[in-house]
């Protein structure tokens, strides 16, 4: 299928390639009498795009079963839709009740209420009140009831959630709409990067999924960006599924689509980008299929002596996503595609091998006496050697609460040179005195920040004191109060 394309873009061919499709799907010789009736013809947005009598979609309530509407089926790729034009003022009520009768999940809208001043579908959904709207919409011709639940906007599209009411039955169903802004009609998107989050959007909601109904396509007339979007969906499920895009003919899927509904794909453009957006899709697909292609159905498992083997899981356990992590003990093998069960069983015998020598000794920690004992103290108590002055000293000897300090003793500071002496200590004990030096120098910087508290707060007392008296004594002098 690349090959494909790049020799059709190479010779800029993509004209002569959409004009023989075109004349291949012009010798189909399927009716469309029901579209053409005097009773439907107002029915129809554009005169020559009809759905055709075997494929239309039929509506089960009212006095006409008639909207201009196609099923489009797939069966290779179990993909099933319903292609439609963007509903007319006088077919909205049909719209909805062609929804709430398939039993739809999704409508895809790909375009605009208004593109090029023209109005190229009614607005068949309530606004909502955070856009100067309706909540709700009542459709008394169908005696349906739409209400908007919410709306969440990305990038190149907008997501809504739209509660559809029987108003016979009761009955409740939640619809989603997914609206691409930024599809200009008869044109294509502006990356097919962005198109294909779009569409992965859409399918991560089971909207597509064969246990509800047909999702609802539609643009302006229902063929062109309609058709690009199920073209390139099912042509990528093709893709999943048999692993390679060679198997993949893309003009002859878009040729069986329109059997089902006439002119799917209206421009070169569209058919170009068809094909750029599957090969990209197709390589994601690809590309993630590769990761997890050396565990397809079978799983590694630590057995409790820490060799590993190989064991079969169930096909749900199969369908979840594959995590190469495999926990070894306290730490964490990694997995790469290229590693195999006898590898990983070589590396744990390796460490199980490891483990019998003895650990080794604990670093040397750089001794007290290489470091002033000035340094240890400002860094402990947050201050700068500047900060400890013979002022800041005096002060502390003045107070009663110095001596409650547990100042570091010598024999805790001054580590020997004597490695064997080292050794003989056990880890436990280090760790004590550790603990115990940490404990005594935080409280002594609890000490000192106290004192400076109490000293601040003493100068700031004075200070006030002191403004406080020469303010009192010139309110008093006699040359502020002049006799009257």
């Amino acid at each position: 299928m690349e090959k494909e394309f790049h020799e059709i873009d190479s010779k800029n061919a993509w004209a002569q390639a959409f004009q023989q499709i075109r004349s291949e799907s012009g010798n189909y010789n399927f009716t469309y009498k029901d579209a053409r009736k005097a009773e439907n013809k107002n029915l129809n947005r554009y005169r020559d795009v009809n759905p055709y009598d075997h494929s239309r979609v039929r509506l089960s309530k009212g006095d006409k079963d008639y909207i201009n509407a196609s099923f489009v089926e797939i069966p290779a790729a179990r993909r099933a839709y319903i292609l439609t034009q963007g509903p007319l003022p006088i077919t909205t009520g049909h719209f909805w009740l062609m929804i709430w009768e398939q039993k739809s999940k999704a409508v895809l809208m790909l375009n605009r209420v208004i593109e090029k001043n023209t109005v190229k579908c009614h607005q068949y959904w309530p606004l909502g009140s955070h856009h100067d709207g309706e909540d709700e919409m009542v459709l008394k011709d169908v005696n349906l009831k739409v209400t908007i639940c919410g709306e969440k906007e990305a990038e190149n599209y907008t997501v809504r959630e739209l509660l559809v009411s029987n108003l016979d039955s009761n009955e409740s169903r939640m619809v989603l709409h997914f609206h691409y802004t930024t599809w200009p009609d008869f044109g294509v998107p502006e990356s097919p990067s962005a198109f294909l989050n779009f569409l992965m959007a859409v399918r991560d909601s089971g909207a597509l999924n064969q246990n509800v109904g047909p999702a609802v396509v539609h643009c302006s007339a229902g063929i062109g960006r309609s058709g690009t979007f199920c073209l390139v969906d099912s042509c990528l499920i093709l893709i999943e599924e048999s692993g390679c895009t060679d198997t993949v003919n893309v003009q002859k899927v878009l040729l069986e689509m329109r059997k089902y509904r006439m002119g799917l794909i209206q421009t070169p453009d569209q058919l170009r980008f068809s094909y750029l957006a599957i090969i990209e899709g197709a390589k994601q697909i690809l590309a993630d299929q590769k990761i997890s292609e050396y565990v397809p159905s079978k799983s590694v498992y630590e057995l409790p002596d820490g060799v590993f083997e190989e064991k079969q899981i169930n096909n749900n356990e199969s369908e979840k996503p594959k995590k190469n992590i495999i926990e070894a003990e306290n730490r964490e093998e990694v997995a790469s595609p290229e590693t195999s069960v006898s590898e990983l069983n070589r590396r744990i015998a390796e460490k199980n091998d490891a483990k019998t020598e003895p650990p080794p000794l604990p670093p040397r920690n750089k001794p007290f006496s290489d470091i002033p004992i000035e340094k240890n103290f400002s860094e402990a108590t947050e201050m700068s050697p500047k900060s400890v002055t013979s002022e800041n000293v005096v002060s502390f000897k003045a107070s009663e609460d110095l001596r409650e300090v547990d100042f570091p003793r010598e024999e805790d500071i001054v580590v020997t040179n004597n490695t064997s002496s080292l050794r003989e200590n056990s880890i436990t004990d280090a760790e004590i005195r550790k603990r115990r030096r940490k404990e005594r120098l935080e409280k002594t910087a609890e000490t000192v920040q106290k004192m400076r508290r109490k000293q601040q707060d003493s100068e700031s007392w004075a200070r006030r004191r002191s403004r406080d008296w020469e303010e009192n004594s010139h309110t008093d002098s006699p040359s502020k109060h002049p006799r009257t």
